[in-house]
């Protein structure tokens, strides 16, 4: 099988929509053999900041001499990237091979039982996993937690960013509601840390550890210096970061206490966070005489931490921005909190299905912040070449529009972002 035909056989797959729920992963998992069980994870889950604290943990593992699987979503601009070792995306033979192998078993397109794209994804991660004989996996959630497919694992910790809103019509209505399906991936006995510090999510996580049996630690803003993480020259922008920093450190030292899973502390973890790199999260590129800061920052919680970082950064110069975002996205508050930190938006239209009008967008703009100058065009590029002029260039509000950035600004094209789409059916 091509690469291209696995890419449109998983493609085909968003018409099976997204299915909370963990029956139809386990079962297409134990076809494969069970590879979850052969494996040592470190479950992430989070409502922000999930990808950057994967990746402090996946540098930190790696740089001691470990052999580390990664596993996130969505792919900014390859399907490939979702699924990684030692920070290399799996080869485009690799996943024709393992779509080619797993389609075969699977149930008739018209059964209930037949796999969503991300239960299909996920198994084939874990059988890739296992065939690259991988010493720990970080393994971060597709949605929520409790009912993620990714839930099936066992972990050897469990790691909570932050609570915020967010999906709040596949999560519940209150902080509390969202809470419990994240604290769906805390296991009895199993260490939980968590940078939670929303006191109602807070309180609902303490609740599940307890009931399970299982340690907890709440790694706090003074935890940052506790660690030696203010020391570390971290190469990914903004104080949140530090507080990922240091999730991530919490979580080494305390699995450094496993005999099979060690890292010297603190220069160990240190070197590892120093090295760490993740795209899409106020990444820099430098184009020409401009600077195009990319930040995939898509609801309330990311608006607060985007503004804050721009407010610090480059002595707090108002940037120019590019905004897109999906319709299902609060676009209210990107107005209300953004406005604060830019001085002129244009707003593109974002390749997605689910993209906002952006003449709608505007108009939120126009009416929550009458004193920023706001425009639409047609598209990025369009975007781009109205603002040649400017010093330095944000885009935000959707990853959809990041990865479609990166793409241009390296002279990509690819369509494979199309994967990262699914569809309301519940």
């Amino acid at each position: 099988m091509p690469y291209q035909d696995a890419l449109a056989f998983l493609l085909g797959m968003r018409r099976f929509g997204l299915r909370p729920g963990l029956e139809t992963t386990l079962r297409l998992a134990a076809a494969a053999g069970d590879p979850h069980r052969a494996l040592r994870f470190i479950h992430v889950a989070g409502t922000n900041g999930k990808g950057s604290t994967c990746a402090f943990l996946e540098s930190i593992f790696r740089r001691a001499g470990y052999r580390v699987g990664l596993y996130t979503s969505p792919h900014l601009v390859s399907f490939r990237e979702r699924i990684q070792v030692q920070r290399v995306p799996i080869p485009e033979s690799d996943v024709a091979r393992l779509v080619q192998e797993m389609r075969r078993g699977l149930p008739n397109a018209a059964s209930e039982s037949h796999p969503t794209f991300f239960e299909f994804v996920t198994v084939l991660a874990l059988r890739w996993f296992q065939e690259q004989a991988c010493d720990l996996v970080v393994w971060e959630t597709g949605l929520g937690g409790r009912l993620d497919a990714t839930n099936i694992v066992q972990p050897e910790a469990s790691v909570i960013t932050n609570i915020g809103w967010d999906h709040m019509q596949w999560l519940g209505p209150t902080l509390r509601h969202i809470a419990k399906e994240k604290a769906g991936i805390i296991k009895p006995g199993i260490p939980v840390l968590t940078s939670t510090d929303e006191p109602e999510a807070l309180e609902v996580l303490v609740e599940t550890a307890r009931e399970a049996g299982a340690p907890m630690q709440v790694v706090t803003e003074t935890a940052v210096a506790e660690l030696g993480i203010h020391r570390c020259a971290l190469p990914l922008e903004g104080q949140h970061q530090r507080r990922n920093a240091a999730l991530a450190a919490a979580t080494a030292r305390t699995l450094a206490a496993k005999d099979w899973l060690g890292v010297k502390w603190p220069e160990g973890i240190q070197r590892g966070l120093e090295a760490a790199t993740w795209e899409g999260r106020f990444q820099i590129v430098e184009r020409g005489d401009q600077v195009v800061v990319l930040d995939g920052a898509h609801n309330r919680p990311a608006f607060e931490t985007l503004a804050a970082t721009v407010r610090t950064w480059r002595g707090g110069k108002k940037p120019a921005m590019i905004l897109g975002m999906l319709a299902d996205k609060d676009l209210d508050s990107a107005a209300e909190i953004l406005a604060t930190v830019v001085r002129r938006v244009v707003v593109v239209p974002v390749q997605s299905v689910r993209g906002s009008d952006p003449a709608e967008v505007a108009g939120r703009w126009t009416v929550k912040a009458p004193s920023v100058g706001v425009e639409v065009a047609s598209g990025l590029e369009d975007a781009l070449a109205r603002l040649k002029a400017e010093p330095v260039v944000l885009v935000a509000g959707s990853l959809y529009l990041v990865g479609e950035c990166l793409s241009w600004l390296r002279g990509e094209i690819t369509s494979e972002r199309e994967l990262n789409e699914w569809s309301q059916r519940r």
